[in-house]
């Protein structure tokens, strides 16, 4: 993956630069990052009491609008901190503070983004340390996954199985029978869901507006206990990685640190008053939906259109739609978008010093991205000027 920005394009250009496709592939590979996007979904819905109305329909608008202008599959995942720590929280972080949080991390990244004030961290980011945090992530969501595949072993071995054998099959996309996969244990597990599932019926609402209901107190607790610890993360794993990760996968369609800032910027502060939750790109997610196929936009406008609908027409049953899906089929997901974002490391060079690093970064972004690219920053900095040697 590159490691230099690359030149800006222009943002009224962007819109006429390659094209979308919605063949099969990319309809599979739509679903590559549902191991990450159900648990907080469900999450924010079964314990939080979020309306997932605006949950839903602001996270599909965004996946349609950065789909189309981007035309690369750069995903759009709930922030982790923040969904976490609110989570976590059994009920003691109010909507009022979600909403609070969004807003802060709307305006902290479209003014890192607009004032270039993003290059001066990003400048800092040597090849060691972006593959670091890249390799840190993809482990995490090995071991994320195979936890949640532990759930129900014998599921998730069918489904890795099923997996590697149709991973590189065209005609039929492993995505595919992952989902059929999950769909028919699901019935079998509990037949009840499968009951209640058949008992969903449309009742359509539209997201209304929410930012009236935030107080001041709200967002001031949201800034500071949710929006500024996620920060480090974000700048980590959604402005750097993902960066690099879409540079090296299509050199055709570049972004830059400066596009990736400003664009969750203007997601956060879209979505944060009708809503929505904190979101963000991801390396993980990107990985997610290219290994089940995804080369394009396309897959992101799929997604993004289902969770519209399914916003505007089941958000009274869309936490059963969700519940029913197992957890070790998702672990399976999140267990290959894992490996395929590790493996991108191949390429570090066998430099002592900077596999040394690498391992350094990866296992504290194991821990916290913020604190893995500051380690990085020093231990780089003491190597190149010889305060320590290995």
């Amino acid at each position: 993956m590159e490691t230099t920005p690359s030149v800006d394009v222009p943002w009224t250009k962007r819109w006429t630069l390659g094209k979308n496709k919605y063949d099969r592939v990319e309809i599979a590979g739509a679903f590559g990052d549902l191991g990450t996007l159900i648990p907080f979904v469900v999450g924010y819905i079964a314990v939080m009491k979020v309306d997932p109305l605006g949950i839903l329909f602001m996270f599909g608008l965004s996946e349609v609008l950065v789909g189309l202008y981007y035309k690369t599959p750069i995903p759009v995942q709930p922030m982790k901190a923040i969904g976490g720590a609110a989570i976590a929280s059994g009920g003691a972080i109010s909507a009022g503070m979600i909403c609070g949080a969004g807003l802060f991390t709307g305006i902290f990244w479209f003014l890192a983004g607009t004032t270039k004030m993003i290059n001066v961290a990003t400048k800092l980011a040597a090849k060691p340390i972006i593959r670091g945090i890249v390799l840190g992530l993809g482990l995490l969501f090995i071991t994320q996954g195979v936890t949640m595949m532990m759930t129900t072993p014998w599921l998730a071995g069918l489904g890795l199985l099923i997996t590697y054998f149709l991973l590189t099959n065209p005609r039929i996309p492993a995505m595919f029978a992952l989902l059929l996969l999950g769909a028919v244990a699901a019935y079998f597990m509990d037949p009840n869901l499968g009951k209640q599932l058949l008992s969903m019926r449309p009742s359509f609402r539209f997201p209304a507006f929410t930012f009236g209901r935030m107080s001041w107190n709200e967002f001031l607790a949201g800034m500071l206990v949710l929006g500024i610890p996620q920060l480090p993360l974000t700048i980590g794993n959604a402005v750097i990685a993902i960066r690099a990760e879409n540079n090296e996968l299509f050199p055709d369609r570049p972004v830059t640190d400066r596009m990736m800032a400003v664009s969750q910027g203007l997601i956060n502060l879209a979505s944060a008053p009708f809503g929505g939750i904190p979101m963000c790109h991801g390396a993980g997610g990107m990985a997610g939906h290219v290994r089940f196929g995804a080369r394009t936009g396309g897959s992101l406008v799929v997604l993004g259109v289902i969770m519209m609908l399914l916003a505007l027409f089941f958000s009274h049953s869309v936490g059963i739609l969700f519940n029913a899906f197992p957890k070790a089929v998702l672990g399976v997901i999140l267990f290959f978008a894992g490996t395929e974002l590790a493996i991108t490391t191949k390429d570090i060079g066998s430099k002592k010093e900077d596999v040394y690093v690498m391992l350094v970064v990866a296992g504290f972004a194991m821990w916290n991205m913020g604190a893995a690219f500051l380690v990085g920053i020093i231990l780089c900095q003491a190597l190149e000027r010889r305060w320590i040697r290995l």
